[in-house]
């Protein structure tokens, strides 16, 4: 990369931090950001198994925070996403997608109503979306709901993710309060002599969650977190490869503005009384493709022989005709084996439906299996 395309990187609040801590920096989202650490706990395999076994400490600030604020910022909400939101308790955070008129998926997103310590509940609407895709999300947003919203963008913070099964030990010792959380809980806290906003979620499949820190206060937090020997600096390839184990979506790879929320296995953030009122984005073609199936689905494969399948690589039946193509892929350092996500026909979609990736001109043996391939293990009950 050239000096002037490097110096047109915007930075997180956490930069020197990840420069501290030894990080391979490369470009993201529009963001230099840390792919992976060195040091005896550093590098892709190690990063992700230290997840997987302890508590990892990810810089996600360069994802959009705002509040959705109006009249009627969750009935407003409704108009561009397919979920429920005027039902959402306080408390509770949600994903959803946000569509185009044709149906298809501009990006998905978490968003929640934080209540505070005493239990009060925010009538805005707090929205996490993707980096890469936040200047675009607001604008539509924006446009769609002018007069019933405002968005305010909280520039002013930065976005931690603590995952692992130790992850709530470590969080309690500097917020008490976030122990009693259970899956897609948020809440408004004193944390670190901060006021933060935290949710129990993530994107690694792990227990874990979310912290919105002001942005003055990021490296003291990252720090004090880095303090705790259960705890490391997980970078970007751990972070793909933890969520590709968990089955879950990456928009720009396996979600964009031609995919739909069917087709992309997220019925679930279709909600049942917005199927039967269709007053959603491109609500006639997801509508239709609940009841008469779609064109495509997204599958989960291993691949059971040779090299991982990468993004772009084919699939084939058993026949070898090319029905199909993976959208991400690699190696599972949990199962010690290439997984995949890949779109096929419907017909071929069932769970032990045998396949073939086309790894550089080599037909490999590959399989459709349950997702996810590693089990969540999220706490949903105390």
């Amino acid at each position: 990369m050239s000096a002037t395309a490097e110096a047109d990187l915007k930075t997180t609040p956490l930069y020197e931090a990840h420069l501290a801590a030894g990080a391979r920096m490369v470009p993201f989202a529009g963001y230099s950001m840390p792919v992976q650490y060195q040091g005896e706990f550093g590098g892709v395999l190690k990063e992700h198994l230290w997840t997987r076994e302890s508590a990892g400490l990810f810089d996600v600030s360069h994802m959009g925070q705002a509040w959705l604020k109006g009249v009627a910022p969750l009935a407003a909400f409704e108009e561009v996403v397919p979920g429920d939101f005027i039902r959402l308790k306080p408390g509770k955070q949600k994903y959803s997608v946000l569509l185009n008129r044709q149906g298809g998926i501009i990006d998905d997103l978490m968003a929640g109503r934080p209540i505070d310590a005493a239990g009060a509940g925010a009538e805005d609407l707090f929205v996490v979306v993707n980096g890469a895709c936040k200047e675009n999300d607001f604008k539509v947003i924006d446009a769609e709901l002018a007069g019933q919203v405002r968005i305010e963008r909280l520039e002013d913070r930065a976005l931690l993710a603590l995952q692992g099964p130790k992850a709530a030990e470590v969080l309690k010792a500097h917020a008490p309060e976030a122990a009693t959380m259970v899956f897609m809980d948020i809440r408004r806290m004193k944390a670190f002599g901060e006021d933060c906003i935290v949710s129990r979620s993530g994107y690694t499949g792990e227990d874990g969650y979310e912290i919105s820190v002001p942005a003055h206060a990021a490296t003291f937090v990252w720090n004090t977190l880095l303090a705790d020997e259960r705890v490391k600096p997980i970078g970007l390839g751990a972070r793909d490869s933890l969520r590709l184990e968990a089955g879950l979506p990456l928009y720009g790879h396996d979600l964009d503005e031609t995919v739909s929320p069917i087709e992309a296995d997220l019925s679930f953030a279709v909600n049942k009384n917005r199927r039967e009122q269709r007053d959603f984005p491109g609500a006639a073609r997801i509508v239709k493709e609940l009841s008469e199936g779609p064109a495509r689905l997204k599958v989960c494969l291993k691949v059971l022989e040779g090299a991982p399948a990468r993004e772009g690589a084919e699939v084939a039946d058993e026949t070898g005709a090319v029905i199909g193509v993976v959208t991400s892929g690699g190696f599972s350092p949990s199962l010690k084996q290439g997984i995949a996500l890949a779109f096929v026909p419907p017909i071929h979609s069932e769970v032990g439906t045998k396949l073939k990736v086309i790894v550089r001109g080599k037909a490999q043996a590959a399989e459709v299996v349950p997702s996810p391939f590693v089990a969540h293990r999220y706490v949903r009950k105390l």
